[in-house]
């Protein structure tokens, strides 16, 4: 018999070190920029590339991406709440009325870096790797945004993984037998596991981007990008449809959720950047 449900309730913490706690969803992301960090060394192996520029690519692309997945989370769906805590918006601590971080400061908790946004990572990363590229002028800008695609492709696999073991970004009722029970988050019904749905999307882009990287299209400049932001944010859209509304610009513009809305701008980039591409060579 197909086994249709499934009951979740798993810990999202892996250990705690000095009341500090070491979560799965912080595992996920080392394993993102560590596994990234590799493939990226691979492709300048490759194209015979100096290796001396991948530590200080992978800080700006490290701190691009917290940095802008935070202010994507406050700015895009959250400011409501951040307009009042302030200090929660760079540091990772919340506030709350019994906690205390190493017994000096009260009145807050250690939570981690827990609201993050891959909308404002995108652009967070765009605007690093930016910065980075008028600082070494190794490659163009596309060249760097062109190899970067397929780390970024399985790293966000790897974060929604740790948003599924966080039971955190969760799908809508599927009002059926089948889907996954959240049980720590106290419900009995079963939701689609749209996190694992955009996992299994992003693998997949991931190995397309890898095949097109291998053949001739890796010489237009800028068409990686393009299939990257189509590819990424089309999944992003359809996911969307099964995934439980968090608020934010579909407040004011209900038709789309938050998420579909700003996948699209991200939608029409990529499509301009295949039409450029075709124009750009190596």
């Amino acid at each position: 018999m197909l086994i249709s449900q499934i009951k979740w309730s798993p810990s999202d913490t892996l250990f705690e070190i000095g009341g500090f706690s070491i979560y799965v969803y912080s595992l996920m992301f080392v394993v993102a920029f560590v596994l990234g960090y590799q493939l990226v060394k691979s492709f300048f192996t490759k194209e015979r590339i100096d290796h001396k520029y991948l530590d200080p690519m992978l800080l700006y692309m490290v701190i691009s991406t917290f940095l802008g997945a935070r202010l994507g989370e406050v700015f895009f769906y959250n400011w409501g709440y951040f307009q009042n805590h302030l200090i929660e918006i760079l540091l990772p601590i919340q506030e709350s009325s019994n906690g205390s971080i190493l017994g000096l400061i009260d009145g807050y908790e250690f939570v981690g870096f827990r609201g993050l946004a891959s909308h404002g990572a995108a652009i967070g990363i765009a605007i690093g790797l930016i910065l980075f590229q008028r600082k070494y002028k190794f490659k163009s800008v596309l060249w760097i945004f062109d190899r970067l695609t397929m780390p970024v492709a399985i790293g966000g696999a790897f974060v929604r993984i740790g948003n599924f073991f966080n039971s955190e970004i969760v799908g809508k009722y599927t009002n059926s037998s089948y889907g996954v029970i959240f049980e720590n988050r106290g419900e009995t019904l079963p939701r689609h596991p749209v996190q694992l749905y955009e996992t299994f999307g992003y693998v997949l882009l991931f190995f397309i981007l890898l095949k097109l990287y291998n053949s001739s299209i890796r010489n237009k400049q800028g068409a990686l990008w393009g299939y990257f932001l189509i590819g990424l944010f089309s999944i992003r859209f359809l996911t969307e449809f099964f995934k439980e509304d968090i608020g934010g610009i579909e407040t004011f513009l209900p038709a789309l959720s938050s998420g579909q809305w700003l996948s699209l701008p991200f939608i029409l980039i990529g499509i301009i950047m295949l039409y450029i591409s075709n124009r750009k060579t190596i």
